[in-house]
């Protein structure tokens, strides 16, 4: 779907880490100067593993921003499935959920997901649906009231799992529950919205706000 690119007969696809690198005939002589790991895939076609649907409506206007293509520099994301199941992009993305057994490789972020019809070993599985339990925070240095640096929102965190947030001197403006998994934090507001944040060292990023312990 990069329209520079376009559709490639008889191409290598080459990448490093979780980013494509070259896309094109006679690649595999420079990976085989680089000891890289060649694998054949004749009789298949490499397509992206999502598909975009900003670029093709004007919605990218650099080809750094494009999403969803096999362009080098974008994220690593493809799926090898057989020619006859590649009509086109969207046609090998359905073989995913019609017929995963047929998928040879699926690759997100430069981490193999499927290989040869089945699961890598040890690959992080789809989370289940529902609300999830929440862990007992008690005891979490995170547990406290943070506070913006411009003292607009105060957000405490309870260690019952639930949060309370003041907005500009307006008391309880949001309550909910909250999810701690590593740097990130989820939030089920009593309203019914999800909103996130993020962990950075000592600070909380949520909402465009930079919040530290009070």
């Amino acid at each position: 779907m990069d329209p520079l690119i376009g559709t490639m007969t008889g191409a290598d696809l080459l990448y490093v880490g979780s980013l494509i690198v070259g896309v094109g005939p006679a690649i595999i002589t420079a990976a085989q100067d680089d000891n890289a790991i060649v694998v054949d895939c004749t009789g298949m076609t490499i397509a992206p593993a999502v598909v975009d649907t900003v670029a093709p409506a004007g919605g990218c206007g650099h080809r750094s921003e494009y999403v969803a293509t096999l362009t080098p520099g974008i994220a690593c994301d493809f799926l090898v499935v057989p020619d006859e199941l590649a009509a086109d992009v969207r046609d090998a993305v359905a073989t995913v959920m019609t017929r995963p057994g047929r998928v040879r490789a699926l690759v997100a972020a430069g981490r193999p997901v499927l290989w040869a019809g089945r699961d890598v070993p040890g690959r992080a599985t789809a989370p289940e649906a529902g609300v999830p339990a929440a862990a007992d925070p008690t005891g979490s240095p995170r547990i406290g009231v943070w506070i913006d640096r411009n003292d607009f929102p105060h957000q405490e965190l309870t260690a019952d799992g639930r949060y309370d947030e003041t907005r500009g001197g307006r008391p309880h403006a949001y309550r909910g529950r909250y999810w701690i998994d590593g740097d990130r934090i989820d939030y089920l507001d009593d309203l019914g919205f999800w909103a996130y944040g993020e962990f950075r060292g000592d600070e909380l990023h949520h909402a465009g706000y930079v919040m530290k312990l009070g």
